[in-house]
């Protein structure tokens, strides 16, 4: 009898520290937020961009959308991470998780991120509402949360979203959208040369057939030096407002310097100086820089050559250049073991800094509205001249990869310091590995790859690397990402 009770008793001891052990399991923090998560959402954004075909404007403005997202769903849960509501303009306040309620802050961050993203993308294409939709889920069921903690931390990360969306839909995008625009007229103002065959490839996206590589058109040209063109069957619809596709034959979003930026209070703060005057005197500084355009472009280095198809980041063959700066950032959370809190810091300042540049550099694109040197060399210098890429169709000064580039390098350089590191971004399409000394030198090389490719004058090169330089540094002075000791 006595050695049945002591059975039973021993029975029951274990399964009364089973149980302890499985409410304890309950009641544990989930595992913390990992990197790759964030990454994971910038490479889909980065993949969406390009089968939505996107402008680069409109692409920065949802990777910087999608930063804050993510960026809010891990600083709601971290000490040491504080909300950039009340930093940002406009962004005034934004929901707060319950107090003494147990959160699992990568599914905040994913529901935070799906429900933005589906309101940015609401007008894609069918494949990119799923695509978001997969990824979010994915992310939510691999963390295996108790019910009550998964719906709470969903809801919280929903609540998140929904607000982000709702400031977003006050920075005047919508109110530019379909707004006509008439251009100047005068030699020294800038006339659209982009023509539609050479954006063939722009028609591609997830929802399109390739049906054709017969048309002449399809080659690799001077003029035209995508590497692929191909006639779709299906184009993105004309009444797609929100997420357009790039069209060559009108002129890119000329109203983008009216929207609100993120950080910076004006369009004074970091303008650049007056474009040369126009002259079409040989000895003028416009000449002169007209002239070096054309003396590059005529002598181009096989080197030159793939520097400037390296950073071409065409909409529709790639995911636009503050896609592939967010590539870079992403590649480096691997190479230097960043945890979620730093790479959520990494990616918010690098794409606002982009965002606010490429606001910055169209007012002055469309202030100026300045010839482009195609045109110029055509009328004043060789009239038979091309260039190695297409001209985009929107004015020259000042350039728009040499601003948000000199943003992107300010900001990653703030934040990780002058470090060398490799380039990986465009393996897949056939293009090898970069490696640069430093972030400043992977954007100058970016701003110079523009001069090589014959599509801006040396002058806005490097005014535009520093006009963006100045804006990476009003993104890190005035944003407060650490939480005070």
């Amino acid at each position: 009898m006595a050695g049945r009770r002591s059975g039973m008793t021993r029975h029951a001891l274990a399964g009364g520290i089973a149980w302890v052990v499985a409410a304890s399991a309950c009641r544990a923090a989930p595992p913390p937020v990992d990197a790759r998560m964030l990454t994971d959402w910038m490479r889909a954004q980065y993949a969406l961009v390009r089968a939505e075909r996107l402008s680069p404007p409109v692409a920065s403005r949802v990777f910087a959308y999608g930063a804050v997202a993510l960026y809010e769903g891990v600083a709601a849960g971290s000490p040491r991470l504080r909300s950039l509501a009340g930093q940002l303009n406009g962004l005034s306040a934004l929901p707060r998780p319950e107090p003494r309620e147990r959160y699992d802050w990568a599914i905040v961050a994913a529901s935070a991120e799906t429900t933005l993203l589906k309101v940015l993308f609401k007008e894609g294409l069918p494949a990119t509402q799923v695509a978001i939709a997969q990824l979010g889920d994915s992310q939510i069921a691999a963390r295996r949360a108790s019910r009550p903690v998964h719906d709470r931390s969903t809801a919280y990360g929903a609540s998140l979203g929904r607000a982000i969306a709702e400031w977003a839909t006050g920075d005047r995008f919508l109110e530019t959208r379909g707004l006509a625009w008439k251009p100047p007229r005068g030699r020294r103002y800038w006339v659209n040369t982009a023509e539609p065959q050479q954006y063939i490839s722009s028609s591609l996206s997830a929802q399109s057939e390739a049906v054709s590589l017969r048309n002449p058109a399809d080659t690799l040209t001077a003029g035209a030096a995508a590497e692929r063109s191909l006639i779709v069957s299906r184009p993105k619809s004309a009444r797609i407002k929100t997420l357009a596709a790039l069209n060559p034959t009108g002129a890119t979003e000329p109203y983008w310097g009216r929207l609100r930026p993120f950080v910076l209070t004006s369009m004074d703060e970091c303008a650049p100086p007056r474009p040369p005057p126009y002259s079409e005197a040989p000895g003028s500084e416009f000449y002169r820089q007209a002239k070096a355009v054309y003396d590059t472009g005529s002598t181009l280095t096989p080197e030159q050559r793939e520097i400037a198809l390296y950073w071409a980041d065409n909409p529709g063959e790639s995911g636009t250049p503050p896609g592939h700066w967010l590539l870079i950032a992403s590649q480096l959370v691997g190479e230097l073991q960043l945890d979620a809190e730093r790479t959520a810091e990494m990616l918010v300042l690098t794409s606002v800094a982009m965002a606010d540049a490429f606001i910055s550099c169209w007012h002055e694109k469309f202030s100026w509205s300045l010839i482009r040197p195609v045109t110029y060399i055509r009328r004043v210098i060789d009239p038979r001249w091309h260039t190695l890429i297409s001209t985009p169709p929107f004015p020259e000064y000042t350039a728009g990869h040499a601003v948000q580039s000199g943003a992107a390098a300010g900001a990653l350089t703030a934040l990780l310091g002058d470090r060398p590191f490799a380039d990986s971004t465009h393996v897949t399409i056939g293009r090898p590995v970069r490696s640069f000394p430093s972030f400043r030198a992977a954007a100058e090389e970016a701003a110079r790859s523009r001069l090589y490719a014959g599509l801006h004058y040396p002058v806005s090169l490097t005014i535009g690397t520093a006009q963006g330089e100045c804006i990476a540094r009003k993104v890190v002075e005035r944003i407060k990402t650490r939480a005070s000791p």
